[in-house]
């Protein structure tokens, strides 16, 4: 089977429930260039990734290679996602891939997916139509055939026609495309804008009429992909302009979380239009042993407490409990309490409520609040990973109680910074350093080396998610300009986006 699937215009958004299934359950994924490379992601990881990209003048497979692949890897019993940017009937030759499958007798499924030629200029806050301005919009190919003999654009016809007109792929004929348009009987003056990567965080637009908009994109250095919108709608823009406003709009930002847990910071400020380059400084691993736990596990019920100290530690104990043919009852009447809420989220996760929740999410906050709560005696289990500090289970034994400290995970440094992330880092690059533990600090500052780590500090803003990494900041010489009063992910993002908007509104 073969799903001719629409990615969408760039954001990985906006792909369909349908396509991202599909691409969840693909055994090949056969992907042009503007399919986001996010969506990748999600296909599983013995799927085959196959590029096809063209771009002006250089084709990774030719088009008959592409329709060969799609009938060979069906023919061989396999799921085929071919991800298509945009829709793939919309100038994405997915009438002709669809024509060949079903010549050589494959079963096929289109997956229409949002065509940039209504994303893109939705994206620079102009609308394709509006009823004060036209009811009439017009899609045209920007770069036709060059086999073709002549052009089959009806030139005088849209000249002539008062609705919007955009133009898919036509950077390379932006200038040649606008004189016809006039030469035809368009106004000079028409508002026209051209929008490079619409839809992504490295969208740009240019706005002018169609007398100058090809000399203003130039002067801009627009490159494909870009789209051509020409009507009255292009007025709008200044007004409706939401993509390129956001807070973050343009900086782009170092996330040093473990790659399992950058999700959420990377959400947030994605949100905001950061643009988020993922340096894992932390590999969630097992613990170099793990009878300590299993035999903790297997004696659950002697617990009166078992406390939580991460997200991960709590994950990697439910993993561990669940491989070991246990469930959740075998915490018997064991109370539970966490350092902070994420690890309650966590928690909850598995239908698990903390009884303790400190209001400062660290292990000071959480031994004030244990502490009433704990008789001689008491004991606890105190799941966490394989080296972190010693203040908690000091402190805990200072009250007298049975403490058992098992290392359910370890935090390991990676080997290397991500390509993408490197050359930001090499180049300066960079707006916004992200620490949400010391372990983070330490093992960016162990990647790129102390002296680096300061050059980069004193040019970008440094964000710490609280006063322990702070202060292991300082270890290396490093002071944040960003502190959240709450040490939360959430808190932390609110924060950057707040320091950047005190910051614009000084220089204005």
């Amino acid at each position: 089977m073969v799903y001719l699937v629409g990615a969408g215009p760039g954001d990985p958004g906006l792909i369909t429930v349908r396509g991202l299934d599909l691409v969840r359950r693909a055994d090949v994924v056969v992907y042009d260039q503007l399919a986001s490379p996010e969506l990748l992601k999600e296909a599983p990881a013995s799927a085959e990734l196959v590029y096809v990209g063209k771009k002006a003048g250089d084709h990774a497979v030719p088009q008959g290679g592409i329709n060969e692949l799609l009938v060979q890897r069906a023919r061989a019993g396999l799921t085929v996602v071919r991800l298509k940017g945009g829709d793939p009937f919309v100038f994405g030759r997915g009438g002709e891939e669809a024509e060949e499958l079903a010549a050589a007798g494959i079963p096929f499924e289109i997956v229409p997916g949002v065509t940039s030629a209504v994303a893109a200029p939705a994206y620079a806050g102009i609308p394709v139509t509006h009823r004060r301005y036209t009811t009439l919009v017009t899609f045209i190919t920007g770069h036709e055939d060059p086999t073709k003999e002549a052009s089959t654009i009806p030139w005088a016809a849209l000249g002539q026609n008062p609705g919007t007109l955009v133009f898919l792929m036509g950077v390379k004929n932006l200038a040649e495309n606008c004189r016809r348009l006039v030469a035809a009987g368009r106004a000079p003056e028409t508002p026209a804008a051209v929008i490079q990567s619409g839809t992504t965080l490295t969208q740009r637009t240019v706005v002018g009429t169609l007398a100058d908009i090809a000399a203003r994109a130039r002067e801009a250095d627009i490159k494909p992909p870009a789209v051509l919108v020409v009507g009255g709608v292009v007025e709008l823009a200044e007004t409706l302009r939401w993509w390129e406003n956001r807070p973050l709009w343009g900086k782009t930002v170092v996330v040093t979380r473990s790659r399992e847990q950058a999700s959420r910071l990377v959400d947030l400020l994605q949100d905001a239009g950061a643009r988020c380059l993922e340096v894992p400084t932390i590999e969630i691993v097992p613990p170099a042993d793990f009878a300590p736990l299993d035999a903790a596990l297997q004696h659950l019920l002697r617990y009166d407490w078992v406390i939580f100290t991460s997200a991960n530690g709590v994950r990697a104990f439910m993993d561990r409990l669940f491989r070991k043919g246990l469930d959740v009852r075998a915490l018997g009447r064991a109370r539970l309490a966490v350092i902070g809420p994420a690890t309650a989220q966590a928690l909850r996760d598995y239908s698990l409520v903390a009884e303790v929740v400190p209001d400062t999410f660290q292990a000071e906050g959480l031994l004030s609040v244990l502490e009433p709560k704990l008789l001689g005696g008491t004991r606890i289990l105190l799941a966490r990973a394989e080296q972190a500090r010693d203040v908690l289970p000091q402190g805990l034994t200072e009250l007298g109680v049975k403490l058992d400290v098992v290392p359910v995970y370890r935090a390991l440094p990676p080997g290397s910074v991500p390509p993408e992330a490197a050359e930001a880092l090499a180049a300066g690059r960079v707006d916004i350093l992200t620490f949400t533990s010391s372990s983070t600090v330490h093992n960016f500052a162990g990647l790129i080396g102390k002296e680096r780590f300061q050059e980069l500090s004193a040019k970008a803003a440094v964000a710490s998610i609280g006063p322990i990494t702070t202060g292991t900041l300082a270890e290396y010489g490093v002071t944040p300009r960003i502190e959240p009063a709450a040490f939360t992910i959430p808190a932390l993002a609110a924060a950057i986006v707040e320091y950047f908007e005190r910051k614009v509104s000084s220089e204005q």
